[in-house]
């Protein structure tokens, strides 16, 4: 606890707005979290930069969090520094066929820079609810498009607070998965090289790509997207379907009554759960099938 008022009173110093005990489910799409120790949220690059500088030098855990749209944090809450990049590090910039989004973009709004001016490439993310930065953490994807496809370059903060640019083909970029996933860096925008186009049609595939998420997906209720990746030959949903399992809860978690490869917050769910829950549907599912399921959320306790 000394180490976090000290952490405090560094931030304070760098005008960084701060609080303790700040609820998580108020920042995370599944509703569900307790508190973080300390919650920051810088309100430029040379905050962020310090904010981590300060964590690190401190030794004290944290979480770089943006949208938290797909993230299950513990009930417990996080006893270390919760970093929030906030759509005011989130400048979008339009140059020839590239487009550069700060990490606390919205997804979504980068697309629809795009497509005003007549780029395309991106309409598959259109309707993703997470940032710039949770998009090439975790090579993002829907309807056969990925981040990967378009990623030319991410900047990002190094373990020793250097800024660094990489091309897309260092970052590891693999199915939900990439390099931030393993090495301690914090993303501060990419890079996508498109490919011009009409914008009527580019506007078209957008609001087709956003009908289709309406119609299947359960975006009525408190989730975090797609629960599970999808197993190589199969759809996760459609075995979680076979299985008898829609509607299947455990508390306040339930497997979606819209799209089976969801689980919903109906209200007053934990993370335990949460967990529970997909974990017995992971069991279930290995036992009548024989696919094996891996969780696509990221859990933080």
């Amino acid at each position: 606890m000394e180490h976090l008022n000290e952490i405090a009173a560094a931030f304070r110093q760098a005008s960084i707005p701060c609080a303790a005990r700040e609820p998580l489910s108020r920042h995370t799409s599944f509703q569900i979290g307790g508190p973080a120790a300390l919650f920051c949220e810088p309100q430029n690059k040379r905050q962020l930069a310090r904010a981590v500088a300060v964590c690190r030098q401190a030794g004290v855990r944290y979480y770089l969090l943006g949208k938290g749209t797909n993230i299950l944090f513990a009930d417990e809450g996080f006893d270390g520094v919760v970093i929030h990049i906030g759509e005011v590090l989130g400048n979008i910039e339009c140059n020839g066929l590239s487009v550069t989004a700060q990490a606390g973009a919205a997804l979504s709004k980068v697309c629809i820079a795009a497509a005003n001016e007549g780029l395309s490439g991106l309409e598959f993310a259109y309707g993703i609810p997470g940032c710039v930065g949770g998009a090439v953490y975790m090579n993002a994807g829907a309807y056969g498009g990925e981040i990967k496809d378009v990623l030319a370059c991410a900047t990002f903060l190094d373990e020793t607070g250097a800024e660094r640019t990489l091309q897309a083909g260092e970052l590891q970029l693999g199915y939900r998965t990439s390099v931030f996933e393993r090495e301690p860096w914090c993303i501060l925008s990419a890079t996508f090289t498109l490919r011009e186009d009409d914008t009527g049609p580019i506007r078209e595939r957008m609001a087709d790509y956003a009908r289709r998420r309406m119609e299947k997906q359960p975006l009525d209720m408190p989730s975090a997207g797609s629960t599970f990746k999808r197993p190589e030959g199969a759809y996760a949903g459609a075995l979680i379907d076979q299985c008898g399992l829609r509607g299947y809860a455990i508390g306040g978690a339930q497997v979606s009554q819209k799209h089976c490869g969801f689980i919903v917050n109906t209200g007053n769910a934990t993370c335990a759960d949460v967990l529970c829950l997909a974990d017995t549907v992971c069991k279930i599912v290995t036992d009548e099938t024989g696919f094996r399921l891996e969780k696509e959320v990221r859990v933080v306790k």
